[in-house]
Protein backbone atom coordinates (compact mmCIF):
# COMPACT_ATOMS: atom_id res chain seq x y z
CA UNK A 1 0.00 0.00 0.00
CA UNK A 2 1.32 3.22 -1.43
CA UNK A 3 -1.23 5.38 0.38
CA UNK A 4 -2.71 5.85 4.04
CA UNK A 5 -6.42 4.95 3.55
CA UNK A 6 -9.03 7.13 5.72
CA UNK A 7 -12.02 5.09 3.65
CA UNK A 8 -15.57 5.26 5.65
CA UNK A 9 -18.67 3.85 4.31
CA UNK A 10 -20.65 6.67 5.16
CA UNK A 11 -18.81 8.67 2.75
CA UNK A 12 -16.88 9.48 -0.27
CA UNK A 13 -13.78 11.74 1.30
CA UNK A 14 -10.84 9.14 0.44
CA UNK A 15 -12.23 8.61 -2.89
CA UNK A 16 -12.53 12.55 -4.08
CA UNK A 17 -8.90 13.08 -2.62
CA UNK A 18 -6.60 10.12 -4.72
CA UNK A 19 -7.71 7.17 -2.35
CA UNK A 20 -5.77 8.15 0.92
CA UNK A 21 -3.01 10.35 1.63
CA UNK A 22 0.38 9.28 0.04
CA UNK A 23 2.87 7.69 2.30
CA UNK A 24 5.86 9.83 3.10
CA UNK A 25 3.82 12.96 2.48
CA UNK A 26 3.37 16.93 3.59
CA UNK A 27 -0.14 18.01 3.55
CA UNK A 28 -0.75 21.11 3.58
CA UNK A 29 -4.60 22.68 4.26
CA UNK A 30 -5.15 26.52 4.22
CA UNK A 31 -8.57 28.08 4.55
CA UNK A 32 -9.97 30.86 6.74
CA UNK A 33 -11.57 30.75 10.50
CA UNK A 34 -14.78 28.48 10.42
CA UNK A 35 -14.11 27.33 6.80
CA UNK A 36 -13.89 23.65 8.04
CA UNK A 37 -10.47 23.10 8.64
CA UNK A 38 -10.87 21.29 11.83
CA UNK A 39 -13.79 19.31 10.62
CA UNK A 40 -11.99 17.96 8.06
CA UNK A 41 -9.00 16.60 10.02
CA UNK A 42 -11.76 14.92 12.54
CA UNK A 43 -12.96 13.06 9.73
CA UNK A 44 -9.04 12.41 8.30
CA UNK A 45 -8.47 11.13 11.84
CA UNK A 46 -11.24 8.95 12.65
CA UNK A 47 -10.88 7.43 8.88
CA UNK A 48 -7.46 6.99 9.64
CA UNK A 49 -8.04 5.09 12.61
CA UNK A 50 -10.42 3.41 11.71
CA UNK A 51 -8.45 1.62 8.40
CA UNK A 52 -6.11 0.37 11.07
CA UNK A 53 -3.40 3.44 10.74
CA UNK A 54 -1.90 5.24 13.76
CA UNK A 55 -2.06 8.69 14.33
CA UNK A 56 -0.87 12.22 16.33
CA UNK A 57 -3.46 14.97 16.64
CA UNK A 58 -2.47 18.02 17.78
CA UNK A 59 -5.02 20.69 18.33
CA UNK A 60 -4.46 24.50 18.81
CA UNK A 61 -8.34 24.17 19.76
CA UNK A 62 -10.14 21.83 21.90
CA UNK A 63 -9.06 20.46 25.29
CA UNK A 64 -8.85 16.47 25.27
CA UNK A 65 -12.19 16.01 27.39
CA UNK A 66 -13.96 18.71 24.07
CA UNK A 67 -12.44 16.33 21.38
CA UNK A 68 -13.81 13.42 22.48
CA UNK A 69 -17.11 15.27 23.19
CA UNK A 70 -16.94 16.87 19.79
CA UNK A 71 -15.89 13.65 17.83
CA UNK A 72 -18.67 12.04 19.44
CA UNK A 73 -21.42 14.70 18.80
CA UNK A 74 -20.03 13.70 14.66
CA UNK A 75 -20.65 9.89 15.04
CA UNK A 76 -16.63 9.46 15.42
CA UNK A 77 -16.06 7.57 18.13
CA UNK A 78 -12.49 7.68 19.31
CA UNK A 79 -12.04 6.94 23.03
CA UNK A 80 -10.92 3.30 22.05
CA UNK A 81 -8.50 4.37 19.83
CA UNK A 82 -7.20 6.35 22.91
CA UNK A 83 -6.75 3.81 25.40
CA UNK A 84 -5.06 1.70 23.29
CA UNK A 85 -2.85 3.82 22.00
CA UNK A 86 -3.51 4.13 18.53
CA UNK A 87 -4.27 8.07 18.81
CA UNK A 88 -2.08 10.50 20.47
CA UNK A 89 -4.31 13.51 21.47
CA UNK A 90 -1.72 16.92 22.17
CA UNK A 91 -4.43 19.47 23.22
CA UNK A 92 -1.84 22.66 22.70
CA UNK A 93 -4.61 24.95 23.61
CA UNK A 94 -4.40 25.49 27.24
CA UNK A 95 -0.37 25.72 26.65
CA UNK A 96 -0.92 28.83 24.06
CA UNK A 97 -3.63 30.66 26.09
CA UNK A 98 -1.22 31.24 29.04
CA UNK A 99 2.18 31.34 27.03
CA UNK A 100 3.89 34.42 26.67
CA UNK A 101 4.27 35.54 22.63
CA UNK A 102 8.26 35.07 22.73
CA UNK A 103 8.02 31.04 23.15
CA UNK A 104 9.83 29.57 20.19
CA UNK A 105 7.10 26.74 19.86
CA UNK A 106 9.29 25.44 16.80
CA UNK A 107 11.81 24.76 18.50
CA UNK A 108 9.65 22.76 21.07
CA UNK A 109 7.77 21.36 18.65
CA UNK A 110 10.87 19.82 16.61
CA UNK A 111 12.15 18.58 20.02
CA UNK A 112 8.87 16.63 21.35
CA UNK A 113 9.91 13.34 19.53
CA UNK A 114 7.17 11.22 20.91
CA UNK A 115 4.83 12.84 19.32
CA UNK A 116 6.48 11.95 15.57
CA UNK A 117 6.08 8.12 16.62
CA UNK A 118 2.63 7.49 15.01
CA UNK A 119 2.26 6.79 11.16
CA UNK A 120 0.32 10.17 10.61
CA UNK A 121 0.49 13.14 12.47
CA UNK A 122 -2.32 16.09 12.36
CA UNK A 123 -1.25 19.55 13.33
CA UNK A 124 -4.45 22.13 14.08
CA UNK A 125 -3.73 25.00 13.47
CA UNK A 126 -0.15 24.71 12.71
CA UNK A 127 0.14 29.16 11.95
CA UNK A 128 -1.80 29.14 15.46
CA UNK A 129 0.99 27.45 17.06
CA UNK A 130 3.84 29.46 15.39
CA UNK A 131 3.12 32.47 14.62
CA UNK A 132 4.84 34.36 17.90
CA UNK A 133 8.18 32.26 16.51
CA UNK A 134 8.21 32.73 12.53
CA UNK A 135 11.28 33.77 10.98
CA UNK A 136 12.10 32.47 7.61
CA UNK A 137 14.90 30.83 8.72
CA UNK A 138 13.81 28.84 11.52
CA UNK A 139 10.12 28.15 8.91
CA UNK A 140 12.64 26.55 6.90
CA UNK A 141 14.16 24.54 9.92
CA UNK A 142 10.58 23.43 10.14
CA UNK A 143 10.11 22.24 6.75
CA UNK A 144 13.00 20.62 6.93
CA UNK A 145 12.39 17.99 9.64
CA UNK A 146 9.04 17.83 8.43
CA UNK A 147 10.64 16.46 5.38
CA UNK A 148 12.93 14.27 7.18
CA UNK A 149 10.05 12.54 8.69
CA UNK A 150 8.08 12.00 5.48
CA UNK A 151 11.49 10.84 4.12
CA UNK A 152 11.19 7.39 6.71
CA UNK A 153 6.68 7.47 5.65
CA UNK A 154 5.53 9.65 8.14
CA UNK A 155 2.72 11.81 6.31
CA UNK A 156 2.13 15.23 8.25
CA UNK A 157 -1.06 16.72 7.70
CA UNK A 158 -0.88 20.76 8.64
CA UNK A 159 -3.71 23.25 8.39
CA UNK A 160 -3.29 27.00 8.55
CA UNK A 161 -4.50 29.99 8.18
CA UNK A 162 -1.92 31.74 5.80
CA UNK A 163 -3.84 35.38 6.88
CA UNK A 164 -1.81 34.62 10.29
CA UNK A 165 1.49 34.38 9.17
CA UNK A 166 3.97 36.27 6.50
CA UNK A 167 3.10 35.82 2.94
CA UNK A 168 6.71 34.15 2.22
CA UNK A 169 6.10 31.75 5.11
CA UNK A 170 3.36 31.02 3.96
CA UNK A 171 4.16 30.11 0.46
CA UNK A 172 7.19 28.03 1.63
CA UNK A 173 5.28 25.80 3.15
CA UNK A 174 2.89 25.47 0.72
CA UNK A 175 5.43 24.90 -2.33
CA UNK A 176 7.07 22.33 0.16
CA UNK A 177 3.62 20.32 0.22
CA UNK A 178 3.31 17.02 -1.68
CA UNK A 179 -0.72 17.47 -1.14
CA UNK A 180 -2.20 21.14 -1.17
CA UNK A 181 -5.85 21.76 -0.46
CA UNK A 182 -7.66 25.33 -0.45
CA UNK A 183 -10.70 25.73 1.80
CA UNK A 184 -13.30 28.37 0.73
CA UNK A 185 -16.63 29.00 2.80
CA UNK A 186 -19.34 31.53 1.53
CA UNK A 187 -22.82 32.07 3.01
CA UNK A 188 -25.91 31.79 0.27
CA UNK A 189 -28.84 33.41 2.95
CA UNK A 190 -28.67 31.73 5.98
CA UNK A 191 -26.45 28.38 4.10
CA UNK A 192 -23.24 28.08 4.35
CA UNK A 193 -21.37 26.21 1.92
CA UNK A 194 -17.61 24.94 2.28
CA UNK A 195 -15.48 23.91 -0.76
CA UNK A 196 -12.07 22.07 -1.00
CA UNK A 197 -10.05 23.52 -3.72
CA UNK A 198 -7.43 21.00 -4.50
CA UNK A 199 -4.15 22.64 -5.72
CA UNK A 200 -1.90 19.95 -5.69
CA UNK A 201 -2.02 16.17 -5.16
CA UNK A 202 0.91 13.95 -5.54
CA UNK A 203 0.80 10.21 -6.41
CA UNK A 204 -2.95 9.49 -5.81
CA UNK A 205 -4.27 6.23 -6.27
CA UNK A 206 -7.11 7.20 -8.52
CA UNK A 207 -7.85 10.38 -10.48
CA UNK A 208 -8.08 13.60 -8.31
CA UNK A 209 -11.01 16.10 -9.49
CA UNK A 210 -10.43 20.28 -8.98
CA UNK A 211 -12.73 20.76 -6.24
CA UNK A 212 -15.62 19.43 -4.33
CA UNK A 213 -18.12 20.63 -1.72
CA UNK A 214 -18.90 19.35 1.92
CA UNK A 215 -21.14 19.85 4.87
CA UNK A 216 -20.70 19.02 8.33
CA UNK A 217 -23.88 17.45 10.03
CA UNK A 218 -24.69 16.17 13.57
CA UNK A 219 -24.13 12.26 13.99
CA UNK A 220 -23.45 12.46 10.39
CA UNK A 221 -20.31 13.95 10.28
CA UNK A 222 -18.49 15.77 7.28
CA UNK A 223 -19.83 14.75 4.35
CA UNK A 224 -19.93 15.05 0.40
CA UNK A 225 -21.86 18.26 -0.76
CA UNK A 226 -22.37 18.29 -4.73
CA UNK A 227 -24.68 21.31 -4.13
CA UNK A 228 -21.21 23.53 -2.35
CA UNK A 229 -19.65 23.35 -5.81
CA UNK A 230 -21.15 25.91 -8.35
Amino acid sequence: MVVYSFALDRDEMNQMLGGGFPKGALVVIDGPNGSGKSALCQRFAFGLLDNKNTVTYISTQLTTKNFIRQMNSLDYPIGIKLLKGELLYIPAYPLLKESKPRIDFIQRLMGAAGLFEKDLIIIDTLSALIRYSTEAEKSLQLISFFKKLTGVQKTIILTMDSTELPPGISTEFKDAAEVFLTLKIRQIGTEIRRTVVINKYARPEFQVGSMFGFKVEAKAGVMIDISGVS
